[in-house]
């Protein structure tokens, strides 16, 4: 089904769509994603695992307004981490997550998130979808960050056939354009939440249902 996408149509409909990207931490109410440092984009990305995105800004803020740089937060006790970040939930390996990388970047990186993806990933607790998103969102650089709203969406329309979100990742990467990597996560992200949902998507609702496998073979047989 991939070969018969126009991704340019795709990425157009998806904008007029969705006026409001998605962003590890943004406030959900407000109309435009916030400025984030490269520190931030990263320390939220990793308090959003698991949680919704109110949550993760919540916590977010919490954490920033005490300890907004990584010296700050490498020097801070942990108990109160794990207080200010409670909102995202999973605290306690959190909060110990979000130190020990800010300890990193305050000892090896001279409080400067490394631009450089190896360097991401060398940080513990840091995956592909994290370092990307931090590309992404903190440096504005090319790169396709991968959640399970991106993987599942990928497969569902037949872009992509992978089992693991670092096969879509490479998938995605040779098949889209990449002057539309940067925003393809929030398109994707926010498609994931409104209308191509886990379950039940919302098929009658779909602009893209005419480029979509899913719709093709499941949906409009009358599944």
């Amino acid at each position: 089904m991939s070969e018969y996408i126009d991704f340019d149509e795709m990425i157009t409909l998806l904008k007029e769509e969705f006026k409001i990207g998605a962003f590890p931490g943004k406030d959900p109410e407000k109309d435009e994603t916030p400025d984030r440092s490269p520190f931030e984009v990263l320390i939220s990305t990793v308090l959003s695992q698991r949680t919704k995105d109110v949550n993760t800004h919540k916590a977010s803020e919490a954490l920033f307004s005490k300890y907004p740089s990584p010296k700050d937060i490498a020097e801070a006790p942990l108990d109160d981490i794990k207080e200010l970040i409670k909102p995202s939930g999973f605290y306690n390996v959190k909060a110990e997550r979000v130190k020990r990388i800010a300890e990193r970047i305050h000892n090896e990186f001279n409080d400067q998130v490394p631009e450089d993806i190896g360097q991401l990933l060398d940080l513990k607790g840091v995956g592909r979808k994290t370092a990307n998103c931090v590309l992404v969102y903190g440096f504005g650089e090319p790169a396709v960050p991968v959640d399970t709203h991106v993987h599942r969406i990928s497969n569902r329309m037949g872009i992509v056939e992978a089992e693991k979100p670092e096969e879509t990742e490479k998938a995605l990467e040779e098949k889209i354009p990449k002057k539309y990597w940067i925003e393809i996560n929030r398109l994707m992200v926010e498609f994931g939440k409104n209308i191509c949902k886990p379950r039940e998507p919302l098929c009658e609702r779909c602009p893209l249902t005419h480029m979509c496998r899913y719709y093709e073979e499941v949906y409009k047989d009358g599944n």
